[in-house]
């Protein structure tokens, strides 16, 4: 496989190449990235046959966006994939010195907004950084109970009332190509499948190396219905990023005992078989028939020539007979 291999989003017709480029990290996540490591991981990602760019206004408060659209400028639109997302606008706060969401920015702040009219303002403020008249991919971001707590059915009945409406409005109008939603729980997925035609759904976190159950939930059900799944987050948060030892993260928080085991567990068996961790994440949620991409956040050169060679290496089959004995891999989890 190679990551300008193509796969396509279910019905839709939209082709993404099987390696994306999370592009949040261009919003300054966690730390500051100038513009030139920006563009230079860009232009890497294009150079090794990456064509398929995921970013939103949520990532940086629209310097994602600036960002990548800066760089994209000199590219083909046909030849390039993006997915971008609804659900927030972003406003402007002279109170915020440093974003309380991980971003390093400061003076704005992102209100979730799932109403029609926010949905087509935040779309169109989309196409303006990104300097497109129109993208590919269009995701309703972080919808879910997790995210939202009391407020879930609330939020729940807005987004099937009217944001996924708005949002079959710019499909059918061609403004984009695909509709789905961009979220990191699983229950929501299954939530909304069964109320609201998808052609496609970004998992973060939820279907990795490190954990499978949802192989008997949402990704068996978009298999069934022909729903395409991004998978985002692969490395969980930085659990499983370092090709030496676990990270210190999961799921945007500090890891627990229980998951940090089970990850040294992973990395114990990987260096047996004299692979990288990160490879094997990579390739092991490719494997999935539902999967259309795999979408690791990037933020330099590097890391970008990082995934691409993860993406190819040549993994022994005995690594997944040995996952599989040790209990880390569910019986139904395909793999490569």
């Amino acid at each position: 496989m190679t990551p300008s291999s193509k796969r396509t989003l279910g019905t839709s017709g939209v082709e993404v190449s099987v390696l994306g480029f999370g592009a949040a990290a261009l919003g300054n996540l966690y730390s500051s990235v100038d513009d030139g490591a920006c563009d230079a991981a860009v232009a890497a990602a294009l150079g090794e046959g990456v064509r398929y760019f995921d970013t939103a206004p949520f990532y940086g408060y629209g310097l994602s966006e600036q960002r990548l659209g800066r760089a994209l400028r000199t590219a083909p639109q046909a030849g390039v994939t993006i997915s971008t997302k609804v659900g927030r606008l972003i406003v402007p706060d002279e109170t915020v010195a440093q974003s309380a969401d991980g971003f390093a920015v400061s003076g704005h702040r992102a209100v979730f907004d799932y109403s029609r009219d926010g949905i087509l303002r935040s779309f169109e403020s989309s196409l303006q950084r990104l300097g497109r008249d129109r993208v590919d991919i269009l995701l309703l971001h972080d919808v879910g109970r997790a995210t939202h707590g009391p407020l879930h059915e609330v939020r729940l009945r807005e987004a099937l009332d009217e944001a996924l409406p708005a949002m079959a409005g710019l499909k059918a109008a061609g403004a984009c190509r695909a509709i789905g939603i961009g979220v990191n729980e699983e229950a929501i997925c299954l939530e909304i499948m069964e109320r609201f035609d998808l052609d496609c759904i970004l998992l973060a976190g939820r279907y990795t190396l490190l954990e499978q159950q949802s192989v008997h939930g949402v990704m068996l059900e978009a298999q069934r219905r022909g729903v395409g799944i991004m998978i985002g987050g692969p490395f969980n948060s930085g659990l499983l990023a370092d090709a030496r030892a676990p990270g210190k993260t999961y799921n945007y928080h500090p890891v627990d005992a229980a998951m940090l085991e089970r990850a040294r567990r992973i990395y114990a068996i990987c260096e047996s078989q004299n692979v990288d961790v990160g490879a094997a994440a990579l390739q092991f949620v490719l494997a999935h028939p539902a999967v259309v991409a795999v979408i690791p956040g990037l933020r330099s050169k590097d890391e970008v020539l990082s995934a691409v060679g993860r993406v190819q290496a040549p993994l022994p089959k005995t690594l997944w007979a040995a996952l599989r004995e040790a209990g880390l891999l569910l019986p139904e989890a395909p793999t490569p």
